[in-house]
């Protein structure tokens, strides 16, 4: 039998090296997981609510409750209702530059915020003066401390400029459990990536996948007999479609009023 040169040993081994390194960066189907980045700039408007504690902005449409106990802190924004997206664009992560105004701090060129709440239309003033968040406008009402890294407060309204980014998270994600046996309510928290969810299904021990359905903000429902089971969770980005699965987040004897966590699963 003819010998193999040892020139082409050597770039079958390489060849080799890089068909595993891909396989092992890659998800369960074979292909590198969706990656969330950066957008383009575009231009809005913000504002702020609440005082320099942050505590008006504690709870909001999202269900975060306690923001600063929960990981988001006072750096938060509540969105106008065509950027909430009926609470689909709960936990997406926004640079906020201050732009065109005598107000702007020149010394800071952005801050980074988390979507936590909704900013209402106010149908009873017009758009561009009170009715800030009526649709189709896009606007930031921010948190004071966040605005007030960019801007002088007095000013009450900037133009800005915003792009989404990255979220990033420490650790996995975060089921906070709401409901009973029969009815779980979780509201998913420490979204990294895209920050947001698009759908969502849980699985017992003794089920299948069930998919469960929005019910607002950042809460999922599944009308199930879930009692006395170890629970899973499957989740997909509505931005970059990412699919990820979070195995016995929470164990047989789960409680509603308890928050579980899924370890160092999250998305990219």
């Amino acid at each position: 039998m003819a010998s193999v040169p040892e020139s082409l040993s050597f770039s079958c081994l390489i060849l080799a090296a890089c068909i595993l390194t891909m396989a092992d960066k890659s998800n369960g189907a074979g292909y590198a997981p969706a990656v969330f980045k950066p957008t383009q700039w575009n231009k809005a408007f913000a504002t702020f609510y609440g005082d320099e504690s942050a505590s008006e902005t504690m709870g909001g449409a999202c269900g975060y409750g306690n923001l600063i106990q929960n990981g988001y802190g006072s750096d938060t924004a509540a969105l106008s209702s065509t950027l909430f997206k009926d609470g689909y664009a709960c936990g997406t992560c926004y640079q906020i530059m201050c732009y065109n105004s005598p107000h702007c701090f020149k010394t800071v060129p952005f801050t980074t915020l988390t979507a936590t709440n909704l900013c209402p239309p106010n149908y009873a003033k017009a758009s561009n003066a009170g009715g800030w968040c009526n649709p189709p406008r896009v606007h930031f009402d921010m948190s004071k401390p966040a605005f007030m890294k960019i801007a002088d407060w007095k000013a009450g309204i900037i133009p800005v400029m915003y792009r989404r980014v990255p979220c990033k998270r420490a650790g996995g994600l975060r089921f906070a459990f709401q409901g009973n046996s029969y009815w779980l309510l979780v509201y998913v928290m420490n979204v990294a990536g895209g920050g947001d969810i698009a759908n969502m299904w849980v699985k017992g021990s003794k089920t299948g996948w069930i998919q469960m359905s929005h019910n607002w903000g950042a809460s999922y429902q599944a009308f199930a007999n879930l009692g006395g089971q170890p629970l899973s969770f499957k989740l997909v980005s509505y931005t970059s479609k990412e699919t990820i699965i979070a195995y016995n987040v929470a164990p047989s004897n789960w409680r509603v009023g308890v928050t579980y966590k899924s370890l160092n699963v999250n998305f990219h």
